[in-house]
């Protein structure tokens, strides 16, 4: 021991502050790490008991929506599907009925005319459909991520104008609509999907209209969680960074090709549907998958300059990639329009 404070002494004085910083950081990591691992073992939380019966999900009909509507059938839940597309709606209705002991009702509803004429009537809709329901959790899964990888000036006002309206504005409504019964009731949870990218890293060029509408999400989530965890709510926001899905750029073929590393860093739908459920109602703000987890606390270390022009680079190749993806799709339009080839969606 004295011979370690001798050593100690010897150091300039900066060592001293430098290195109780850095056992700081490394403790808060760990913990962080620590805290996830236990949640993970412990015994999951009976959402029914807890919440209520039935759940509301948003965009359940692919990817992550569709893996968490499924998740949430298992553990119990009565479900109501809320989309645009009645047959995909009826597809994962009649999947979920077949599957698990449990109700379910759909309601379709294009989340992107919401604050219009069309969309008061979806609205009422769904209001409809869940009174009288013992609604325990939401699920605002739904989102758009188009227009992506292209310059603000290049983009169609239109599209930015649909993601902005189901990023933002559906989301706050559909909200509104279920948050009176939970009050009434005196417990819920709100679960709202955002991005890590709007945690992980100091900005997404060229996808900046959509870290945007994420980064709302982010803060209205926090701020309903302060409002209402004293009426026995729990709202939540989380926020994961890449998912396997269809959508996914980079997704291989098979699956069972993958790496362990990349599928730690790059979850499946159903791995991440499965930490997410886990994840309801510990915190206003979490990233349930731990390879998520373990990419931000490697962001944290790395200088906001480098991050920037990294995600420039990567999403510069992405535009490529995108532009390359719909020449194709107009050239193959075209000949359709020739009378060539029968229709194909690519």
């Amino acid at each position: 021991m004295g011979a370690l404070l001798f050593r100690l002494q010897q150091e300039p004085a900066w060592f001293v502050p430098l290195a109780v910083l850095g056992a700081l950081h490394v403790a808060a990591v760990a913990f962080r790490i620590l805290s996830h691992l236990v949640l993970l073992l412990r015994r999951p939380t009976d959402l029914c008991h807890r919440y209520g019966t039935w759940a509301v999900v948003t965009g359940p009909t692919s990817g992550m929506g569709r893996s968490v509507a499924l998740d949430l059938a298992r553990r119990g839940l009565n479900l109501v599907l809320v989309g645009r597309d009645p047959a995909k709606l009826q597809d994962i209705s009649d999947t979920i009925s077949c599957t698990y002991a449990v109700q379910t009702k759909t309601v379709v509803v294009d989340l992107a005319l919401i604050a219009t004429p069309q969309g008061d009537e979806a609205l009422r809709l769904l209001r409809h459909a869940v009174a009288g329901l013992d609604v325990g959790v939401l699920v605002n899964n739904a989102g758009l991520a188009k227009p992506c990888a292209v310059y603000l000036h290049e983009a169609d006002v239109e599209a930015w104008v649909r993601m902005i309206s189901v990023n933002l504005w559906a989301l706050t409504e559909v909200t509104a609509v279920v948050l009176p019964g939970m009050v009434e009731r005196g417990r819920g949870a709100i679960v709202n999907i955002g991005s890590g990218t709007t945690l992980t890293i100091p900005s997404f060029p060229l996808f900046s209209i959509y870290a945007a509408s994420k980064r709302y999400v982010t803060q209205l989530s926090r701020s309903l969680h302060v409002e209402y965890r004293g009426k026995g709510i729990d709202v939540q926001c989380q926020v994961p960074l890449f998912v396997e899905t269809n959508m996914t750029l980079g997704a291989t073929a098979s699956r069972k090709r993958r790496s362990f590393l990349s599928r730690l860093i790059m979850p499946t739908s159903d791995e991440y549907a499965r930490a997410a459920v886990c994840w309801i109602g510990h915190g206003p703000l979490c990233m349930p998958n731990l390879g998520h987890r373990l990419e931000w606390c490697i962001c944290h270390v790395v200088p906001d300059w480098m991050l920037d022009e990294l995600c420039l680079r990567l999403n510069l190749w992405h535009r490529v990639r995108f532009q390359r993806l719909r020449t194709m799709r107009a050239s193959r339009t075209n000949v359709v329009n020739d009378g060539c080839l029968p229709c194909k969606q690519v």
